[in-house]
């Protein structure tokens, strides 16, 4: 007896609510594989672009000059917009009188981190979705895959003498739901560990880059304050 395999014929025998649980799990992993295409993209993106702000930043430039530069930009991303709020701030409360070194840089430290958790939020969009289709497809598949073996057995109890060949379709049909349970599942769980991996790495980045850059600007705020503080003694 010649049995064809394909997942469709698998599907059309199946009851229905193995059918439902195949379709939930289709549907998931359409939309597990969407979001790890467009986080793939989205990550590779961003670390193309700390990379490439990286080097411009620390190849002796104006600091000026590279936020002028930056903020004309429509297209800025991660690290370029953590530094455009950190020097913005910088600017506007060095032009204040009054204000000490410290104050500067504490309030420039809180809108980096303001921004930074901004960017955070940017990163990890979707992640969630990827570890619930994850951690729950393989139940789900399991489920189907139980509802299926107990109506084939449910279907062997007007029988008075069961057969391998009797049982074996059924079990084959309700198994194909675990199938496509770890089918959905094993790409979300690898994609989520791996991009959870490149945003701590990217986030590892922006905080030595904060803190790189908040010496920079403490220096540069304590040698405004000495000229200005020598001016008005001379």
């Amino acid at each position: 007896m010649n049995i064809d395999s394909s997942f469709l014929t698998y599907f059309v025998n199946a009851g229905l609510v193995v059918k439902l649980v195949l379709l939930l799990l289709v549907c998931a992993s359409i939309v597990s594989w969407t979001y790890i295409v467009q986080r793939g993209f989205y990550l590779g993106n961003t670390r193309k672009a700390t990379l490439a702000f990286e080097e411009r930043f620390w190849s002796g430039g104006d600091l000026s000059k590279l936020y002028n530069e930056s903020i004309e930009k429509s297209q800025a991303t991660g690290l370029e917009l953590i530094f455009q709020a950190g020097f913005k701030e910088f600017l506007r409360l060095h032009k204040q009188s009054g204000m000490t070194a410290d104050a500067i840089m504490e309030s420039a430290r809180r809108a980096m981190r303001v921004s930074q958790m901004r960017e955070q939020d940017k990163l990890e969009m979707h992640l969630p979705v990827l570890a619930t289709v994850g951690s729950t497809s393989p139940y789900v598949g399991l489920f189907g895959t139980v509802w299926g073996i107990m109506l084939s057995f449910r279907a062997l109890a007007n029988v008075q003498q069961a057969t391998i060949a009797m049982v074996a379709p059924g079990i084959a049909e309700a198994l194909i739901a675990t199938a496509m349970g770890l089918f959905a599942a094993i790409p979300a769980v690898v994609a989520y560990n791996r991009y959870a991996n490149d945003i701590n790495r990217l986030l590892n980045r922006f905080d030595g880059f904060q803190e790189e850059f908040s010496n920079i600007l403490l220096r540069q705020a304590q040698m405004s304050l000495n000229r200005n503080q020598a001016e008005v003694e001379g």
